[in-house]
């Protein structure tokens, strides 16, 4: 092996071990048993996260909170959470941004169209962003959503045949032509379309990666986002069960076959590719510092503080109902992990302006991350030229195993909480 391959090996390895043990800190999480008061700049805006727990079925590779639907248990649930929208606007924030995610989105489209209106009645949002499955992207309910959302994300994860059998969406979304033909019956109805693929399925061939992506350029949709498989733990098992025991060998190599079959568009961050560049898309955490989620198992990230709601929906009901919101746990970031986890999602978008990076978390990153910024210049993994950072193809690639490693940390807190907090309905 040449000594270029030992130093990005050893490179990749010590990347994701730096995150691992920053998300392992991150785990001290602390039940609050009073209610939380949160500090935060009044007159900033800052992006909104609302989330939609439900799912008909369960997907092997999903690792997000999520329920069984059930429609009146839905719709008690989302009246919950525009009482909690009503709560958040009272505390005093500004919200320009909304992303909605789950679950599955659309599963009650009249209950979702009632909670985006009253965002959109409090909140001065500019744009939202929603996810969707396949099934729910039919043109006669989208069009009732052509005022209120800018883009949607639609869940492809492949278009072979048989990956979707493995991961149980055959039957679910139909084959890979019906999917095709979905998308093509609404892709003009919203604003901005995405789709999204996984790769590094066991199994899968440089063959079927290359012919997923070639399918998702002739759809006429303005985005592709391309996420690695995340083997976590909360999915290894049921994954295992479907393909077997998995490696990540073929990852790096299945990447740098994404950057050149979509070489024709703009790159938006480590995995997502539109036609025209643009900040709207699938990672907020990415785009946005600090966000406020809102609904059951909701995630908040603000002053070096990691918030928790409910997970229970009884539960996150009952404190909605009484106190300002529904956090029931947290976490508290050192200095300079709160540095850390800012240098990767800037760095996820592919560049860094280290003076306005610097100005803005008031640091120095030349001594506060004197060791990771040698590791990467070493591994030639980034390019710095009048105080700019730029990844290369393999810094992109290193962003990337950083973001899935920070995903990897989250589920874990979500595994403990549903080990200590929660009973799923299944």
């Amino acid at each position: 092996m040449m000594f270029e391959e030992i130093v990005k090996n050893a490179t990749i390895f010590s990347v994701k071990k730096i995150i691992k043990n920053s998300m392992n800190s991150y785990l001290h999480v602390k039940d609050y048993q009073e209610e939380v008061v949160r500090d935060f700049d009044k007159k900033k805006n800052y992006l909104l996260y609302m989330h939609i727990p439900f799912c008909h079925t369960f997907c092997p590779f999903c690792s997000f909170h999520k329920y069984k639907y059930d429609e009146e248990r839905a719709k008690s649930y989302f009246k919950y959470l525009r009482q909690e929208l009503r709560k958040v606007y009272n505390e005093g924030f500004h919200f320009d941004s909304l992303y909605i995610g789950g679950g599955t989105t659309l599963i009650n489209e009249k209950e979702l169209i009632h909670t985006i209106s009253l965002a959109k009645e409090l909140f001065d949002i500019k744009e939202v962003s929603c996810e969707s499955d396949p099934n729910h992207i039919a043109p006669s309910s989208l069009k009732q959503f052509s005022n209120l959302i800018d883009r949607l994300s639609i869940g492809v994860q492949s278009f072979d045949d048989e990956i979707l059998k493995k991961v149980a969406r055959f039957e679910k979304f139909g084959s890979g032509e019906v999917i095709e033909e979905k998308i093509k019956a609404m892709v003009d109805l919203i604003p901005n379309t995405n789709i999204d693929l996984i790769f590094n399925f066991p199994n899968q061939s440089e063959e079927l990666l290359v012919k997923d992506l070639k399918i998702a350029q002739t759809l006429g949709v303005s985005q592709i986002t391309t996420y690695p498989l995340m083997n976590s733990e909360l999915t290894r098992t049921s994954m295992n069960n479907a393909f077997g025991e998995q490696s990540n060998t073929k990852e790096y190599e299945f990447y740098k076959l994404i950057n050149q079959e979509l070489k024709s568009f703009d790159k938006n961050n480590a995995w997502s590719f539109s036609k025209k560049r643009t900040a709207l898309n699938d990672e907020y955490v990415g785009s946005h510092n600090e966000y406020i989620g809102i609904g059951s198992g909701a995630f908040s990230f603000l002053g070096g503080n990691l918030y928790i709601n409910a997970f229970e929906l009884d539960q996150y009901a009952s404190l909605i109902s009484q106190r300002p919101h529904a956090i029931i746990a947290g976490s508290h970031f050192a200095r300079r992990e709160q540095i850390k986890y800012h240098f990767l999602t800037w760095l996820f978008n592919g560049k860094l302006d280290i003076d306005k990076f610097n100005a803005t978390f008031e640091t120095y990153i030349q001594k506060t991350l004197a060791q990771e910024l040698y590791l990467l210049k070493r591994a030639h993994a980034i390019n710095i030229k009048e105080n700019i950072i730029t990844n290369t193809e393999f810094g992109n690639y290193l962003a990337l195993c950083m973001m899935k490693e920070f995903y990897s940390g989250m589920d874990k807190i979500r595994a403990m909480f549903r080990q200590n907090h929660l009973k799923l309905a299944v």
